[in-house]
């Protein structure tokens, strides 16, 4: 590791040609972090997504017309899972990396004989994880709650992992880039949120005026929640194969970002 204007370049680490056992110690451990505080990373998405669903269900009820075929409680349960997915692998992915800075341990992760790919990636499918146990969970307890219809299991898996991928990607770029909490937080409200709110989740885009249409399949996270729906509706706002490419191009390049500042040791300071 060499010291160049106040930054690290990280160099690569020889310990055969993947060093699977440190890439799942770190991996373990990032699971571990969050299980710890599961009130707090499982539950508490959990709470939020059904309080949302409760507000609107008694605010609206029956009253608005059928979107997509479907009924308005029905169409909107799948949008709630899956922006609560997306926000949580950003949260982990931000939140390690930015304690890590902050409480000055990130350096057993820069001194160990890991590989900046091993280490993008291992935080990142945690931050993955985190998002399908909160999918199972979310899902086992809004079928009980709401008429929640299965189309196929693989889009809901394939939708989950993009998802949480994509955001756990700019989570640890976020987390890398913030110098406070501030600066995260910054992120999470003028960038996340709005997207995630602007994205399909309440309403169907076909409601909107043509412009605003077309910059929303722009959104990436409008393919996210409409993806995800799709796999239990069955029917969706956008094109599935094109939403599918996007994201897999989306989760290559942010990924990719990611690697390179950790490697280049941006904003990582002893």
């Amino acid at each position: 590791m060499v010291e160049n204007e106040n930054r690290y370049i990280i160099s690569d680490k020889k310990f055969g040609y993947i060093n699977w056992l440190g890439f799942f110690t770190l991996y373990k451990k990032e699971i571990l972090r969050f299980i710890i505080v599961a009130i707090q990373t499982i539950i508490s998405p959990l709470v939020t997504a059904l309080l949302f669903l409760m507000v609107l269900s008694l605010a609206i009820g029956n009253e608005r017309a059928s979107v997509l075929g479907f009924p308005f409680i029905t169409f909107l349960a799948p949008g709630l899972i899956a922006m609560q997915i997306i926000q949580q692998s950003f949260a982990h992915t931000s939140s390690s990396i930015m304690i890590g800075k902050i409480q000055g341990n990130i350096v057993d992760i820069l001194y160990a004989p890991l590989s900046p790919a091993e280490v993008t990636l291992a935080v990142i499918l945690a931050g993955v994880t985190r998002s399908f146990v909160i999918a199972i969970f979310s899902i086992i307890v809004f079928a009980f709650v709401t008429e929640l219809p299965f189309y196929n299991f693989f889009y809901i898996f394939l939708y989950t992992f993009l998802g949480s991928f994509i955001l756990g990607a700019v989570g640890f770029i976020v987390g890398l880039w913030s110098e406070k909490f501030d600066n995260m937080a910054s992120a999470t409200n003028f960038i996340i949120v709005p997207l995630s709110f602007l994205s399909g989740t309440f309403y169907s885009i076909e409601r909107l005026p043509g412009i605003l249409q077309t910059v929303s399949k722009w959104n990436p996270f409008f393919y996210m929640i409409d993806g995800f729906r799709y796999g239990f509706l069955g029917t969706s706002d956008g094109s599935i194969k094109f939403g599918s490419l996007y994201l897999i191009i989306l989760s290559c390049l942010f990924w990719f970002v990611s690697y390179i500042l950790f490697k280049k040791g941006y904003k990582i300071k002893s």
